[in-house]
């Protein structure tokens, strides 16, 4: 249980101590309650809780007295908080305070702590109809906590939904200014002072601002947004700061994504400018209201949350502190590996022993590509709450548990808890999506063996022609170079350069006469087909709807027969497309998603939110012999952030026999 002690770099200088010395055996764990305070220390680092409404006062480690902000107030410093509705609120936000302390457990090997907050009719309005449960844990020999959730909605309880839940750390501003939460995502911040007036501009929405008298010169004319800094859940296990000053380090760890919701795609927040790091469990980022869950007619609900891992380190010699990430990474490798934890006292919390897996083998069947059927490799497949083919990326209530295939498409998925799922797949490079059709029970100690499953994956026709990767992403598109204006430097010559803000304003600046056209066998995705079809500008600062064409040839139409078009997208926000061929004149189109998606991808600097699926039958009356054009439109057009991003498009022929 203990923490990785020591970590050497490949040239032996850099040591990070993150527990005691290597001749000092860790004392035991020892708790102080006091009047007000709840002190838990393994003489290591100390964690002081308010009492009895545990937040996080205090963090003391390595001969700081307390790593988190102590300007702030105490409720605003380290504290789990949700957001919640009902008929007579909207959007409320609620730090969660315990009204009742225990002890749960108590030895020299650790000791768990609980403050709850239980919900009566009295509360009705006031307060979220929730019983919760707050956990903190801290074990011998460990530099750092563990803390957990239980929330529960009692039968008959009134009707209310969740826009968010999570934990919140604020650290210090004057100890804590470099981020990181990838090898190639980490960087010197700017200071929460630097988002006041005088030091900053407002850009087109509170989160982003421009820096231009920061307190740190070198940031200068930078952009600073929250949502640069965002991660699809499936990469998001550990992210955090670093003092150079001492050379301590401060990480989230979240060791399993199975009580998070919508999936490995869904995106979420992580460290940013305060210097704040969240655990996310709950939020309607990069999706909308699809992903708040609603509680109606007096449902019964309970959810674990967590537990997930706060880690300090430090850097006994001073070397190069940057290198404490390595180390992160490292710890983070190790809570993996013994998940789900021995040690939680809550029954609701499930051990590996109570649990079961799920393993086989995914195949694809598409005639048009290969005779037989194809080794689903690196295929997504899960297990979560039973529904229709797609409906977990937006689910949220439930637990959900995710592998990824191996090349010849074998999957495991372990520890799972007890219950009933459904299996669900999606493969990358095949559009669309798996769903198996016999429900899964999981009861404890059980291994199911699905055997071999086919994907048949959407197909009517040969393929005529297609644009991008069916991957889920718009990540392969054409992503222009920022304004130079408004630039943050960490994504200047990086992968994710999406992640730069402003970008939607650069295609009206790159077609600034007439909309774009793509023709097939001439243009190159890559360079000619903007990530994002977005609004554009007018003179009046209205903005006015983008109509693009895909020019393509047919030697021959097959009279009678249906073609298909296959659209499928990427993020939509607010936005309808609607697609004409070969007549953009027609007052009704020939197809139409109407009103879609919510994800806000666009504004917030993603490259996808939810994926949507179009197949459209294309009757060949409306086709011509030769030269043909789709006459995409998204016509929603009251905001720049309004807008679409494609994952895939292709054109196939008449089903042909053989």
């Amino acid at each position: 249980m203990a923490s990785k002690r020591m970590l050497k770099c490949c040239k032996g200088v850099l040591s990070c101590c993150s527990g005691p010395p290597p001749d000092m055996a860790p004392i035991g764990v020892r708790i102080k309650v006091l009047d007000r305070y709840v002190v838990i220390d393994n003489g290591i680092i100390q964690l002081t809780l308010s009492n009895p409404d545990g937040i996080v006062t205090s963090i003391q480690y390595n001969g700081v007295d307390n790593l988190m902000e102590i300007l702030n107030k105490e409720d605003n410093r380290g504290y789990w908080d949700i957001v919640w509705n009902d008929q007579g609120h909207s959007g409320v936000f609620d730090v969660i305070k315990g009204t009742n302390f225990s002890i749960v457990a108590q030895d020299d090997d650790h000791v768990e702590v609980s403050f709850t907050r239980m919900w009566d009719p009295s509360l009705q309005g006031k307060l979220v109809p929730l019983n919760i449960d707050k956990r903190f844990i801290v074990v011998r020999g460990s530099s750092g906590f563990y803390t957990y959730g239980i929330y529960e909605h009692l039968e008959g309880w009134p009707d209310f939904s969740i826009g968010e839940t999570r934990v919140a750390f604020k650290l210090r501003k004057d100890k804590f200014q470099y981020m990181a939460m990838a090898d190639n995502r980490q960087r010197v911040m700017p200071m929460p002072d630097d988002r006041l007036p005088g030091r900053c501009q407002q850009l087109a929405y509170p989160e982003a601002v421009l820096l231009t008298n920061p307190m740190n010169p070198y940031l200068r004319g930078e952009v600073d947004d929250k949502y640069q800094y965002s991660c699809d859940d499936k990469d998001n296990k550990v992210h955090g700061w670093i003092s150079f000053d001492p050379p301590i380090g401060f990480w989230q760890i979240t060791p399993s994504d199975e009580f998070r919701t919508g999936g490995p795609l869904k995106q979420n927040l992580t460290s940013h400018v305060g210097p704040t790091t969240l655990a996310m469990f709950m939020s309607a980022h990069y999706a909308g209201d699809d992903l708040s869950p609603k509680f109606i007619n007096g449902e019964y609900w309970k959810k674990v949350f967590g537990p997930v891992f706060m880690y300090c380190n430090s850097s006994c010699d001073g070397s190069d502190p940057t290198l404490l990430w390595e180390d992160a990474k490292v710890q983070t490798v190790i809570e993996m590996e013994i998940w789900p934890y021995s040690f939680p006292a809550s029954k609701d919390f499930e051990k590996s022993w109570q649990r079961g897996s799920v393993s086989g083998c995914l195949l694809v069947q598409d005639r048009y590509v290969n005779d037989m059927d194809i080794p689903a490799s690196q295929a997504y497949v899960g297990l979560a709450l039973p529904g229709e083919t797609g409906s977990w990326q937006r689910e949220c209530k439930g637990y959900q548990f995710w592998s990824q295939a191996d090349e010849f498409g074998n999957f495991y998925i372990s520890n799972v808890r007890t219950g009933s799922y459904n299996l669900y797949a999606w493969v990358p490079g095949f559009i669309g999506d798996y769903k198996l059709e016999t429900t899964i029970t999981i009861s404890s100690g059980e291994d199911v063996n699905v055997g071999d499953l086919v994907f048949k994956a959407p197909r009517d026709g040969p393929t005529l022609w297609d644009i991008g990767i069916p991957d889920r992403s718009a990540a392969e598109f054409y992503i222009p170079d920022p304004n130079p204006n408004y630039v943050n430097r960490l994504y200047i010559n990086h992968p994710d350069k999406f992640r730069q803000y402003g970008l939607w304003e650069r295609y009206a600046e790159i077609y600034p006469d007439s909309d774009l056209i793509y023709t097939i066998g001439e243009s190159d995705y890559s360079r000619d087909w903007f990530f994002a079809h977005v609004t554009r500008k007018n003179d009046d600062n209205s903005y006015k709807a983008a109509t693009w064409q895909i020019k393509f040839q047919l030697d021959t139409v097959s009279q009678d027969a249906t073609y298909k078009l296959r659209v499928a997208l990427a993020a939509a926000a607010l936005s309808e497309l609607q697609v004409r061929f070969n007549d953009a004149t027609l007052n009704r189109p020939h197809f139409t998603t109407g009103l879609i998606g919510r994800d806000n991808a666009i504004a917030r600097h993603g490259i996808h939110g939810l994926y949507w699926l179009y197949n459209i039958d294309v009757q060949s009356g409306w086709l011509v012999q030769g030269e043909n054009i789709i006459y995409l439109t998204q016509n929603r057009t009251a905001s720049p952030f309004q807008g679409i991003m494609y994952d895939y498009i292709r054109m196939e022929g008449p089903p042909t026999s053989g």
